[in-house]
Formats: structure tokens, C-alpha cells, sequence
């Protein structure tokens, strides 16, 4: 597994896009990225994605399909977006569904804070500080879990499934929306030549931080390709584990059942 392994003299190490950095430093480091970005996060989410990612987040949520008493747990779900899709699906449903956000980073948290106070249905809406790896939240609370865009950040990727099982009711859903791997010939090409020439200068100019671009783009390249991902799914505990992809592969959604 390319984004956690460890070396030779014992010292666990995990990935940082494309460098191997002590595991004990990469949740600081990727916080300091998300620090920076934070307030132009959606903004550039735009402009990377020319705007398909909300086409993304909206067929995951589709494929989510929450009823109207689901309690759902986003993690790393900072800004709200998927929060946001979710409730505007349900509450037109009635019913008492509810999301708790949970995300490790207080500044995306703080945009979601700052962008649910303009909704009607805030009082269906919590923000929590939390560790996708150790959640705050006891065994058995949620209906669905989901992740989008956020699982290739965590430093221990099998830990944070583990604990989505832990969180989940028996028949909840684990849903995860992540870049992967592309699988149509000729798209591969001018995907690469799009993240590595195009989207850190925009994150440059929209952000003024090319770096923390530099590393999105490379985390999504030591990410595990979709088979890979659904093995690691199904050793959390899940079954029924699927994954679809979407524009070719340039991300895929997985899901699993805890049965």
C-alpha cells in the first residue's frame, strides 16, 4: 500500500503526495494546507473541476438516496457541501433527518458554520471537530456515512474505515466519493497534463498557495486505484461493497453495507 508503510528502521511513514513524510506529521501538514485554502476552498473547487464537481457530489448523493429519518455523519465535509445536498433532498420529505459534520479542521469548519446560518433548516445541521481516524461519537449512531474528497488526507485509511463501521447502525451505508484512477485511453494524458500544469497555477492565483495544490493533485496519485479501495472497504467489516465510476474514472463513488 503506497500511502502507508513502514521503513526499515521501524518509524511508520505515510504520503504527502509524492514525498513519504513521518506519520506522526501528516495530519499537521495537511491541516496546514487546508488552513490556507479554506476560505477560497469552494472557489476553487470550481475552477479545478470547470464546475463538474458539483455534477459529482450531486449523482453521490443520488446514489446515497436518504429517506426522510436518516441520520447521516459527512466527515471531513468542512464547507457543507455535501451536508447542504443532503438536506435539500430530505426536508422537502418531512421526517427528522438530521447530518452531523465532522471535520478535523477548524477553518472548514468554520466556512459550513458560516454558510448554514443563511439556511431555513440549520436546526438539522451539526458541526463537530473530529478525527475521522478516532470519531467523537458513540457505536451504532448513524444511518450513512459519507466522505467525499477527503479520505486520501487521512493518515491511516484503514483506521478511518474502521471506525465508519463503528459509527454506523447495523444496515448502514458507507458511501465515499474519491479521485481515482482513470480508465479511458487518452483521457489519462490530458487529466495529467490538467492537474500538474493547470490546477496549481490556479490554486496560485485563486488562493495564492501553490503548494497546497501541488499536493492535492499528487495525493490523488497515491491514492489506491478502485479494486484496491473496495478490497480495503470490504477488510473494514462492510459487504455488498460496489464502486461506479465517474468521467471515466477521474473519480469514483464506492459503497459498502455494515450487514
Amino acid at each position: 500500500m503506497a500511502h502507508d508503510h513502514t521503513d526499515p528502521p521501524g518509524g511508520k511513514t505515510a504520503s504527502f503526495g509524492f514525498r513519504d513524510v513521518p506519520a506522526a506529521d501528516k495530519q499537521k501538514l495537511v491541516g496546514r494546507v487546508f488552513q490556507s485554502v479554506a476560505s477560497r476552498y469552494d472557489v476553487m473547487n470550481d475552477a479545478m473541476s470547470l464546475g463538474v464537481h458539483r455534477l459529482w457530489k450531486q449523482a453521490f448523493v443520488e446514489w446515497l438516496a436518504p429517506g426522510p429519518d436518516t441520520a447521516l455523519i459527512d466527515v471531513a465535509g468542512g464547507t457543507g457541501d455535501i451536508a447542504f445536498r443532503f438536506l435539500d433532498r430530505i426536508v422537502p420529505q418531512g421526517g427528522t433527518g438530521s447530518v452531523a459534520v465532522c471535520d478535523i479542521n477548524p477553518a472548514m469548519l468554520s466556512e459550513g458554520v458560516k454558510r448554514a446560518g443563511m439556511r431555513q433548516d440549520r436546526d438539522r445541521l451539526s458541526f463537530v471537530c473530529g478525527d475521522a481516524q478516532a470519531l467523537p461519537f458513540r457505536a451504532s449512531q448513524f444511518d450513512a456515512y459519507t466522505i467525499a474528497f477527503g479520505i486520501r488526507n487521512v493518515t491511516d485509511i484503514a483506521a478511518a474505515l474502521v471506525e465508519a463501521h463503528r459509527v454506523l447502525r447495523r444496515g448502514g451505508r458507507l458511501m465515499v466519493l474519491e479521485f481515482s484512477k482513470v480508465d479511458v485511453p487518452g483521457l489519462a494524458e490530458a487529466y495529467d497534463a490538467w492537474s500538474f500544469n493547470v490546477i496549481p497555477a490556479l490554486g496560485n492565483i485563486l488562493t495564492q498557495d501553490r503548494e497546497a495544490y501541488q499536493y492535492l493533485v499528487e495525493s490523488i496519485r497515491r491514492f489506491p486505484p478502485q479494486a484496491q479501495f473496495a478490497r480495503m472497504i470490504e477488510a473494514a467489516g462492510f459487504g455488498q461493497v460496489k464502486f461506479r465510476n465517474l468521467t471515466g474514472g477521474i473519480v469514483a463513488m464506492h459503497s459498502g453495507w455494515k450487514l
